[in-house]
C-alpha cells in the first residue's frame, strides 16, 4: 500500500514538475508582452479592484448558497425517509420528491432565469440575493440525494438500534444517521460545493456582479479578450485546486479519526 501511495505522489511530482518547466519557459519567453498585458488590464485602471469584488461575491454566494443547500438538503432527506402512511406524511414525500425532480431536472441556467424574471418580477434590491436563493434550492435537490446515498450507505441496524433504545425517528437520524451519513458523504458533498464554484459564472446573465463579469467587463473595455480571459482561468483554477487540496485534508483527517476511535 504505501508503494503504491508513494508511486502517485512521484507520478504527481514528475506531473507538476513537467507543467512548472513549460509554464516557466513560456513565461521567459513571453515575460515582456505578459508582464504589459497585465499593466495595461490590470494595474492601470485599477481594474484589479473590480476583480477582487467580483471574487468576494462569488465567495459570497458560494458559501451561503451551499449552507441553504445544506440545510434544504437536509429537511428534504429527513421528509423523504419518514415512515407510515399518514397522508400528511404521503403529501410531504411527494412535494419532496416533486422539488427533487424539479430542480434536478433542468439546466440552473432556466431556475436562475425563473426565479429573477418571473418568481421575483417585481424585486428590486441587489441581483446577488436573487442568485443565492437560485443556487442554494438548486444545491438542496443535490445534497439532499447526496445525503440519502449517505444513509443507505449505512447498516439498517444502525436505525433499528437507535429506535430499539426508545429515540424518536428525528432524534435517532440527528444523532446517529446523519452524523455518520455526512461523513460518508463528505467528497460528494466537496464537489457539489466546487460545482457551486463554477455555476456562480452565470450569475451575470441576471446582473449579479461576480468574478466572471468582473473579467468579461475589463476585456470589453481593454478589448484584450485573450490575455483577460486566460488570467481569469488561472484564477478559478487556482481558487478550485486550493478548496480541492483543503477538502482531501479534511476527509483524510477525518478517516484518520474514525480508524483511532
Amino acid at each position: 500500500m504505501n508503494k503504491v501511495i508513494d508511486k502517485n505522489k512521484l507520478v504527481t511530482l514528475i506531473i507538476l514538475l513537467v507543467v512548472g518547466i513549460t509554464l516557466l519557459t513560456l513565461g521567459i519567453i513571453f515575460f515582456d508582452p505578459i508582464i504589459e498585458g497585465i499593466k495595461e488590464n490590470f494595474v492601470s485602471n485599477n481594474n484589479f479592484i473590480e476583480v477582487l469584488k467580483g471574487l468576494l461575491n462569488t465567495i459570497i454566494i458560494t458559501i451561503v448558497s451551499f449552507i441553504i443547500g445544506i440545510i434544504v438538503g437536509m429537511i428534504i432527506c429527513l421528509i423523504q425517509g419518514l415512515e407510515g402512511d399518514h397522508p400528511l406524511i404521503l403529501v410531504l414525500k411527494n412535494i419532496a420528491k416533486f422539488y427533487v425532480s424539479i430542480f434536478r431536472g433542468t439546466p440552473l441556467m432556466v431556475q436562475l432565469l425563473i426565479i429573477y424574471f418571473v418568481i421575483f418580477a417585481s424585486f428590486r434590491g441587489d441581483s446577488i440575493y436573487i442568485a443565492i436563493i437560485a443556487f442554494g434550492l438548486n444545491s438542496g435537490a443535490y445534497v439532499s440525494e447526496i445525503l440519502r446515498g449517505g444513509i443507505l450507505s449505512l447498516p439498517k441496524g444502525q436505525m433499528e438500534a437507535g429506535r430499539s433504545l426508545g429515540l424518536t425517528y428525528p432524534t435517532t437520524m440527528r444523532k446517529i444517521i446523519l452524523p455518520q451519513a455526512i461523513r460518508n458523504a463528505l467528497p460528494s458533498l466537496g464537489n457539489e460545493f466546487i460545482s457551486l464554484i463554477k455555476e456562480t459564472s452565470i450569475v451575470g446573465f441576471i446582473g449579479a456582479f461576480d468574478l466572471t463579469l468582473a473579467f468579461r467587463k475589463i476585456a470589453n473595455d481593454t478589448f484584450d479578450f485573450e490575455m483577460v480571459y486566460i488570467v481569469m482561468g488561472i484564477v478559478y483554477f487556482v481558487i478550485i485546486y486550493i478548496i480541492t487540496v483543503l477538502l482531501n485534508k479534511l476527509e483524510r483527517r477525518l478517516l484518520k479519526n474514525v480508524k483511532t476511535k
